[in-house]
């Protein structure tokens, strides 16, 4: 490919004309890992503030859904620009500040909070390096499982917001665990799309596996809380 087309390729968010699906996931490898200091810098911002945990959880849950969606429809405006780049980095910004008031949760209310945080950081990290490598082994095409775990996915939504009002902690762990699970298959099904050229944007591609990882990590960071946190 010619020099100039390939420096169009990055500039554009990899939908350049005739892109190299290793080259879309290379970059994507590297947005995503550069997508994890803001969002560190965001749930430190939120952690050091309190701005979310002082907020009622009503109020937190529509600026939840009105910023996630928001910058994501922002996103996927400007993918094909430079723009795209920073407008997910603001994303994962505003998740990190959103994961903070869980954070402070299991950090303030348990002895052991640090240790189940790195615990269900280092199981994300694995949870992301084995389906990486499965994508990279499974042959077939696995696109024809997002329809039924987008429906795992909507459904899990559901449990979860009729428990918020039913407060039962056995249909919490039930949830996470299916959580957890939907998502980690996710990831491998989304990784192999863009193996497969399904995915040429490598702007578009960070943002579907960033969402996966956060999934994962909170449903991890809720389980370990719940199984082996011990309260102050």
């Amino acid at each position: 490919m010619d020099r100039n087309v390939q420096r169009l390729d990055v500039l554009n968010g990899g939908s350049a004309y005739g892109v190299d699906s290793q080259r879309v996931l290379r970059n994507t490898y590297w947005l995503l890992a550069l997508s994890m200091l803001p969002t560190i810098g965001g749930a430190w911002v939120g952690l050091t503030t309190g701005i979310v945990a002082h907020m009622a959880p009503g109020m937190s849950m529509i600026l939840f859904l009105v910023g996630a969606y928001g910058l994501m429809f922002g996103i996927n405006a400007t993918k094909n620009s430079p723009t795209g780049v920073f407008m997910l980095l603001g994303f994962t910004f505003f998740m990190g500040l959103m994961m903070s008031r869980l954070l402070g949760v299991v950090l303030g209310g348990y002895s052991n909070g640090a240790s189940i945080v790195m615990t269900a950081f280092g199981g994300t990290a694995g949870v992301f390096f084995g389906m990486a490598t499965l994508a990279t082994v499974v042959k077939r095409d696995l696109s024809g499982l997002t329809r039924f775990l987008m429906i795992g996915a909507i459904i899990a939504i559901v449990a979860s917001l009729i428990n918020v009002f039913v407060q039962s902690t056995a249909a919490m762990l039930a949830i996470s665990t299916a959580v957890m699970v939907i998502f980690s298959i996710f990831v491998m099904v989304d990784i192999k799309r863009v193996i497969d050229g399904g995915e040429t944007n490598y702007v578009m591609a960070t943002l579907s596996i960033y969402l996966d990882l956060y999934n994962v990590f909170q449903s991890l960071l809720i389980l370990l809380t719940s199984l082996t946190g011990d309260r102050r």
